[in-house]
């Protein structure tokens, strides 16, 4: 078993998406044509540009709730768009919530996914849980891979649909599934199903359609037992990142680590990062940790 050292992932291939600029607990993002602003707590420095923040089209208003607030807007804006990265087209707009339906630093996620799907040249089922609007799915379907997409949410279901659509991948063989994740995998258990890569993006809190409850520490574990149950004889990869969670990248290695006992295989782990414009000052997004067989 090989373990590496820590490291930081640059999403750095973007065209439609940027961070012009962060400060005093915000950032400031690109998304298509629109400018963004959205609350940012590592933010804790100066911003670089106040030039840049004076043409923006909305601003996140956050409220009590960790993720509660409104978007307040200053320009009319269309309530969709569309954005491209590499060769793959998607849909996004301002939710409920702070997000707008995509994870830019998560690139280098369907990038390396890609890659090593690709070169593995055979068969490969891929499972991703918590799949939100797609991405990573489709960008492994774009790779050959069969792909089981689950997410507890109709609504995103429906959204990573219309991405596959919008990205000409109607013809891939993807399977959405609207689902608690631990309640599907625990069925595909009794099937008999095996996933030879498996994508995990878990919230720290969430519900699933029939008001199932997931807390991340309590639950994690348990479904790492569960992906070890459903892995291929020959499994390929694992994929897990974290928003939002009082943990650090190397004990989400280990407890990944701990579960895949026996399986011989390369370990990354660290923490996703975003590069201002104006700067060059990183910002930390999420912590991750992937697993790729020898």
């Amino acid at each position: 078993m090989k373990i590496n050292d820590a490291l930081d992932l640059l999403a750095s291939e973007w065209a439609d998406y940027a961070l012009l600029d962060s400060g005093s607990g915000r950032k400031l993002e690109r998304y298509g044509k629109y400018r963004f602003i959205r609350p940012e707590a590592q933010a804790i420095w100066q911003p670089a540009d106040d030039s840049l923040w004076e043409k923006t089209d909305a601003i996140f208003i956050p409220q009590r709730s960790e993720s509660g607030g409104y978007w307040k807007f200053t320009h009319p804006i269309n309530k969709s768009w569309h954005m491209h990265y590499k060769d793959m087209t998607f849909k996004a707009e301002t939710t409920g919530g702070r997000h707008l339906g995509i994870f830019p630093e998560q690139a280098v996620h369907w990038d390396w996914i890609a890659d090593v799907i690709q070169i593995a040249n055979r068969p490969i089922q891929v499972l991703n849980l918590f799949g939100y609007t797609g991405l990573a799915t489709l960008a492994a379907a774009k790779a050959s891979a069969r792909v089981t997409h689950v997410d507890a949410s109709k609504k995103v279901v429906r959204w990573a649909k219309e991405n596959q659509h919008l990205s000409g991948l109607d013809g891939c063989p993807i399977r959405w599934i609207v689902d608690d994740a631990l309640k599907y995998i625990n069925r595909e258990i009794r099937r008999g199903v095996t996933y030879d890569g498996i994508i995990l993006d878990p919230p720290r809190f969430g519900r699933g359609p029939s008001g199932e409850t997931w807390k991340f520490f309590d639950l994690l574990p348990p479904l790492l037992s569960a992906c070890r149950s459903v892995l291929s004889e020959h499994p390929l990869f694992i994929v897990i990142t974290a928003y939002a969670v009082p943990m650090s990248a190397i004990s989400l290695k280990s407890v990944l680590q701990e579960h895949m006992t026996g399986l011989a295989g390369r370990y990354q782990a660290g923490e996703l990062v975003l590069r201002e414009e104006s700067a060059q000052r990183l910002i930390s997004t999420a912590i991750f940790v992937r697993w790729q067989a020898e």
